[in-house]
């Protein structure tokens, strides 16, 4: 039984045959209309989610699947004080397939270890997120046609991020692909990531402060939001969430054929006015999500069609 709890569980050769079965799935959409057809999926959100929650739960209903699960703990007995492996446990009884959102790093993993089925880590905290790494891998595949030879923009929160973390993580095994970390100060991507992810293989990389001075050299921009919930001070983040927004005028030095992502929710990160920009992917990486998630799924409930 296989769980996904980090992006990095996936080996290269997975993730592209996940990119190849959702590119059946955009091609062939009948054809995989029933293939879940009996099985049920748990969305066990205890902390808030728009997309990724209703992308999971789209998926398993195009499958032909079911879903049960809650949105928020409140209204689950995690209010009451159960625990995690205990709900888990439970919900193993009634479901084939969790995908779980927690705000304490590390729960999904515990979650894994007593569910007795596959558990899918929809977001632990600022720790990773590897769904949404899913999507972003799909979106830069289907804009550009490869996953090597470019250059990666992350800009924004870096510190609190866990969908840069992800990125950052799968992308690093990928050939000839460079970071470029825009960031102010206090919100740095965390020394972990360079010292056990990019130094070890050689991967180049630099840390700025000015997104204006990056932008003509980047493939991929990737925009973040300053996340209020990451904060345990109010003024720290009033200080710093208009750090960077993306506005027409600062992609005026940037290629023709830029690719701009955002995990989203956007606040003010992103101006409405870069919408209609073609260079613009986000609201593209929002449906690709949906099925990457209908591959993983697929592949963990070991569903050949």
């Amino acid at each position: 039984m296989r769980n996904l709890i980090d992006i990095m569980e996936l080996s290269v050769e997975e993730l592209q045959q996940l990119i190849d079965c959702a590119m059946d799935i955009i091609a062939n959409p009948a054809k995989y209309a029933e293939a879940c057809h009996g099985k049920k999926l748990a969305t066990l959100f205890f902390e808030p989610s728009t997309r990724t929650r209703l992308s999971f739960e789209a998926a398993m209903y195009e499958l032909g699947g079911n879903v049960l699960g809650f949105s928020e703990a409140q209204s689950s007995s995690a209010s009451k004080g159960e625990s995690v492996s205990d709900t888990v446990r439970v919900v193993g009884c009634y479901a084939d397939i969790i995908a779980m959102r927690h705000p304490k790093e590390g729960a999904p993993l515990v979650a894994s270890r007593k569910a007795g089925i596959p558990v899918i880590n929809a977001g632990d905290g600022g720790h990773n997120h590897p769904t949404q790494t899913l999507a972003d891998l799909l979106t830069i595949y289907r804009e550009k046609g490869r996953l090597t030879d470019m250059t990666v923009g992350l800009c924004g929160d870096l510190k609190f991020g866990r969908t840069v973390h992800s990125l950052v993580s799968a992308m690093s095994r990928y050939t000839g692909v460079k970071f470029v970390m825009i960031s102010p100060e206090e919100l740095r991507i965390p020394q972990y990531i360079l010292t056990d992810v990019l130094d070890p293989k050689g991967i180049e990389y630099e840390e700025v402060t000015s997104l204006e001075d990056a932008m003509p050299r980047l493939d991929i921009l990737y925009m973040t939001r300053v996340q209020r919930e990451r904060f345990f001070n109010e003024a720290d983040y009033v200080r710093l969430k208009d750090s960077y927004i993306l506005t027409p005028e600062k992609l005026r030095t940037a290629k023709d054929d830029l690719c701009i992502l955002h995990p989203l929710p956007r606040v003010n990160e992103i101006s409405v006015a870069v919408d209609e920009d073609p260079r613009a992917c986000y609201f593209k990486q929002a449906l690709n999500g949906k099925y990457m998630r209908m591959a993983l799924i697929l592949k963990l409930l070991e569903v050949n069609v």
